[in-house]
């Protein structure tokens, strides 16, 4: 079984860990309880877990599928919990899943596609024994607070890479394919507020609701939790609006510079045009241009063309064309 750690406690002691082949024991003395953790266990594997809890079977089977949303529900005297974890691998959000099954006497938890596992809770719950004493609710606190904990890494993240975007594109515009991954990342970005905003009803609910196995001294704890989900919820808005922003700013300053272009083309060609009119006049060939025959004719044209030129050209000029 992938059982990465059985332990069984004491009022917030611990007493001894579990072989991977021993037997769990029948019951717990008052004080005593099991913190059982699991690792995308098998249907076999979690069927021998669940006869020994007593496991509502509609939650086993959510807790084996690995894709569910974030919830809170109540099966007798147990409670059933799912949270979603975060990894960011390049620049895509991996989301992963925990489940949680909350007895009295006992807490197990089921995770899949997480690379964080709670070796690092255990240990620092194990150095307090006054709070791991509250029991299991208290635990669950503990590891929903490292799961939205590592929500913010992702965050920072994304913002860091963003910003960059951000900065860059005031100076160089994006071509397409940056813009199609900027568009990938606001994708990532908004499935990822959705499941934090799951997050947040689901720890409302640990934070406000009777439930039971959610003792009252242990409840202001979930709300720290909750306020903490605000808080990713929160920035995840505002790293939506940077990309969207960012995408909108490039589209503007693209549509200024292809303004500008188009001015001096017109200028260019405006300029173009005097000398093209007075050389298509006097290459007409008609026979009585008194032009023709005037000593002085060649030198006037070319001087006419240059002045007429660099009139058009101060003024294109003035007003900001060139």
């Amino acid at each position: 079984m992938p059982i990465m750690a059985a332990r069984l406690y004491d009022r917030g002691k611990l007493v001894r860990d579990l072989g991977p082949d021993e037997a769990i024991p029948e019951d717990c003395a008052e004080g005593e309880f099991f913190w059982l953790g699991l690792y995308a266990p098998t249907p076999g594997e979690l069927e021998r877990v669940a006869q020994r809890f007593g496991l509502h079977p509609l939650a086993v089977e959510d807790a084996l599928k690995a894709n569910q949303l974030p919830k809170v529900e109540t099966y007798g005297d147990q409670l059933f919990v799912i949270a979603r974890t975060a990894n960011l691998d390049n620049d895509t959000i991996q989301p992963g899943e925990t489940a949680f099954f909350v007895g009295r006497h006992f807490l197990v938890s089921v995770r899949h596609g997480s690379a964080r596992g709670h070796a690092e809770v255990r240990a620092r719950l194990e150095t307090a024994p006054a709070l791991l004493g509250h029991g299991p609710d208290y635990v669950l606190h503990a590891i929903l607070d490292f799961i939205v904990d590592g929500y913010f890494p992702v965050v920072d993240a994304i913002e860091d890479k963003l910003l960059l975007v951000e900065d860059s594109v005031m100076d160089t515009p994006l071509d397409a394919e940056a813009i199609r991954h900027l568009y990938g990342q606001r994708h990532e970005i908004i499935r990822f507020q959705r499941l934090v905003g799951l997050m947040k009803d689901m720890t409302y609910k640990l934070a406000t609701t009777p439930l039971v196995c959610i003792d009252d001294p242990v409840r202001p704890f979930f709300r720290d939790i909750w306020d903490h989900v605000q808080r990713a919820e929160f920035r995840l808005t505002g790293l939506r609006d940077i990309a969207a922003g960012v995408v909108e700013t490039n589209g503007l300053l693209e549509q200024q510079r292809q303004g500008v272009i188009t001015r001096q083309l017109a200028a260019w060609a405006a300029i173009l045009a005097v000398p093209t009119a007075i050389a298509g006049i006097y290459g007409m060939n008609f026979r009585h241009m008194p032009e023709l025959g005037w000593h002085f004719g060649y030198p006037f044209a070319i001087a006419l063309m240059a002045g007429v030129c660099g009139l058009v050209y101060w003024r294109f000029k003035h007003i900001g064309w060139l």
